[in-house]
């Protein structure tokens, strides 16, 4: 077991800061869930596809993605029920896009995508 060998705690240093983190729960909480269901490689291609073409459909997807429709057609529906997606049925095709919420949340990260600017930040 690992004990910390500070020799001061600044006490309101502390307390503030937990007061900083109950301010934010929600918050964070939100986009851990969010960033949890975004954490897979598939879902994030999804996910950026939509955004920059505002909508396809699992058949798009599918041929993009060079995947089968079961497998794009699981990813949709968890981030379906994550709310994160939404679905419009247009005669026998349903079109998926990013939940308005969502996009924004995710506009700057797939900013960073669209620019392939990802691995100069590392």
């Amino acid at each position: 077991m690992t004990t910390c060998i500070r020799v001061y705690a600044d006490i309101n240093h502390l307390n503030a800061c937990r007061d900083k983190v109950r301010h934010v729960g929600g918050s964070v909480e939100f986009l851990a869930n969010s960033l949890n269901l975004a954490g897979n490689g598939v879902r994030l291609k999804i996910l950026f596809l939509l955004q920059e073409e505002g909508q396809l459909c699992v058949c798009d997807l599918s041929d993009i993605l060079g995947m089968n429709i079961s497998a794009i057609s699981q990813h949709l529906r968890k981030l379906r029920d994550g709310k994160i997606i939404t679905s419009k049925k247009t005669g026998q095709t349903i079109f998926y896009s990013m939940s308005t919420e969502y996009a924004n949340i995710f506009k700057p990260i797939f900013k960073l995508i669209a620019d392939n600017k990802i691995l100069e930040l590392i």
